[in-house]
C-alpha cells in the first residue's frame, strides 16, 4: 500500500476513536446533571439524525472539495462540538453538532480510497478501514470508561496549571478534555492526506434534483429481489447494535451492580465478539451464498434474552462474546452483499448512502422506542425480552419474504467469484 493509505488509516482511527470515547463522557455529563436514565439513549439518536437528514446531500459535499480538506473540516466541526459540551452547552445539542461533522466526515473517508487506490486494491484497503474502525471502538469505549472512572479522573483533575484556572474540575470535563486531542490527532493527519488530483466538482448541486434522484435510489434498492434483503438485514442490525449498546450500560447496573466506567468493559468485549465473527464470516462465507447467514440473526435474538438469567460476571462476557461475534458473523456476509447489488444497480457511492440512511432510521426509530420504554419505566430485564423477540421475529419474516423472492423466481445472479 502506499505510504499515504496509512495516512489515511491514522485519520480515520483517531476521529473515530474519539467518538467513541465521547459518547461516554456523555453519557457522564448527563449523570453528573441528575438527568433521567431515558435520556441516555437519546445522545445516540441526536448523534445519527444528521446522517439522516444529510444523506442526499454529503456525497455533493465531499466531491466538492480534495477529500482531505473535507476530513479536515468535518474533525473542526466535531471538535467545537466537544467544545460546546465543555463551556456547559446540553450534551444532547453537543453530541449532535459532532455527529453533524461525522455525517459530513463519511463519505469522504470511503470516497478517497477510490480515488487514491488502484481498483485490485480497494476490497483489502476497505477490510482494513472497517477493522481499524472495529478496534477504535473498543479501544475508545474502554478509553472514555477508563478516563471517567474515580483512579484515572482524580490524578488527571490534580494536574492543573500553575495559577491559571482551568475550569475542569470533573472527569467528564478532563475525559472531554483528552478526546478533544484526539480529534486534534485526526486534523493534523487530515492536512496531509494525498491530494489525488482529481477533479474536485460534483455532478450536481441542485438540492431538488439531489433528493429526488436519492429517493428514486432508494426506491430501487429496495426493490431489488437480493437488493431488499440485505438492506433489511443490514437496517436491522444496525439498529439494534446501537439499542444494544445502551441495553448493555443498564443492565450491567442493575444485574451485576456495575458503574458506568466497569459497563464499558461489556461493550468493549462485544466489540471484540463482533470482531472475531466478522473474520470468520470473511473466511467462510462467499458472496454467493451470503444470505445464508440470515438463520444468524434470528439466533442473536433468542439468545439475547438469556442476558435476563445472567448474574455471573464471567458468564456475563462470554455472553456478549457470543452476541458479538454472532452480529459480526451475521453483518459482513450482509454488507458484502448489498455492496455489490448496490455497484451493479447505481454505483457505490449512492448505495453508501443509502445504506448510511437506513440504518441511522433505523437506529432513531430503536432508540426512541427504548428511550420511551425507560421513560415509562419499564423493567430492563422486559425491555431485553422485548428487543429479542423484535429482533428474532423481524429476522425471521426477513428470511421468510427471501424464500417467497426464491420461489418466484427470476433472483439477480451472483458469479461464485464476485468480490466483496
Amino acid at each position: 500500500m502506499p505510504f499515504g493509505f496509512y495516512i489515511i488509516m491514522a485519520a480515520q482511527f483517531f476521529s473515530s476513536l474519539a467518538d467513541n470515547a465521547l459518547l461516554v463522557a456523555a453519557i457522564a455529563t448527563l449523570a453528573l446533571l441528575d438527568s433521567p436514565a431515558w435520556l441516555t439513549p437519546m445522545l445516540k439518536l441526536f448523534f445519527v439524525v444528521s446522517y439522516v437528514v444529510l444523506a442526499p446531500f454529503v456525497g455533493a459535499f465531499a466531491d466538492a472539495l480534495p477529500k482531505g480538506h473535507v476530513m479536515f473540516i468535518s474533525n473542526a466541526i466535531k471538535i467545537v462540538g466537544c467544545l460546546t459540551m465543555l463551556f456547559g452547552v446540553h450534551p444532547l445539542i453537543a453530541y449532535g453538532i459532532v455527529g453533524f461533522g461525522a455525517a459530513a466526515y463519511s463519505p469522504a473517508k470511503y470516497g478517497i480510497l477510490t480515488e487514491y487506490l488502484p481498483h485490485p486494491k480497494l476490497v483489502i484497503a476497505n477490510g482494513w478501514i472497517e477493522g481499524l474502525t472495529v478496534g477504535s471502538i473498543i479501544l475508545g469505549t474502554l478509553m472514555g470508561g477508563a478516563l471517567i472512572s474515580e483512579a484515572v479522573s482524580s490524578q488527571l483533575l490534580k494536574l492543573d496549571l500553575p495559577s491559571i484556572d482551568t475550569g475542569i474540575n470533573t472527569a467528564p470535563e478532563v475525559a472531554i478534555m483528552l478526546i478533544i486531542v484526539s480529534y486534534v490527532l485526526a486534523a493534523i493527519f487530515n492536512l496531509y492526506v494525498p491530494n489525488t488530483g482529481v477533479d474536485h466538482k460534483p455532478a450536481h448541486t441542485n438540492p431538488v434534483y439531489l433528493v429526488m434522484d436519492f429517493a428514486r435510489c432508494v426506491r430501487l434498492l429496495w426493490s431489488d429481489k437480493l437488493g431488499q434483503i440485505s438492506l433489511a438485514s443490514t437496517t436491522l442490525i444496525w439498529g439494534a447494535g446501537a439499542t444494544l449498546q445502551f441495553i448493555v450500560l443498564k443492565w450491567a447496573e442493575v444485574a451485576l451492580g456495575y458503574t458506568l466506567s466497569q459497563s464499558t468493559i461489556l461493550q468493549g468485549i462485544t466489540a471484540i465478539g463482533i470482531a472475531a465473527g466478522a473474520v470468520i464470516a470473511a473466511k467462510m462465507i462467499p458472496l454467493h451464498r451470503a444470505v445464508s447467514v440470515l438463520p444468524v440473526g434470528i439466533a442473536m435474538g433468542i439468545i439475547t434474552i438469556g442476558m435476563i438469567f445472567v448474574r455471573d460476571v464471567y458468564f456475563a462476557m462470554a455472553m456478549m462474546t457470543l452476541v458479538g461475534a454472532l452480529a459480526g458473523f451475521f453483518v459482513v456476509p450482509m454488507n458484502a452483499l448489498l455492496q455489490h447489488r448496490g455497484h451493479i444497480l447505481m454505483g457505490a457511492g449512492h448505495s453508501i448512502a443509502i445504506q448510511n440512511f437506513n440504518e441511522n432510521i433505523s437506529i432513531l426509530i430503536m432508540l426512541g422506542v427504548y428511550a420511551l420504554l425507560i421513560k415509562l419505566d419499564f423493567s430492563i430485564y422486559t425491555v431485553i425480552t422485548l428487543f429479542g423477540v423484535f429482533v428474532a421475529v423481524t429476522m425471521a419474516l426477513v428470511r421468510e419474504r427471501h424464500r417467497l423472492n426464491v420461489r418466484e423466481g427470476h433472483l439477480p445472479k451472483i458469479p461464485t467469484d464476485a468480490k466483496h
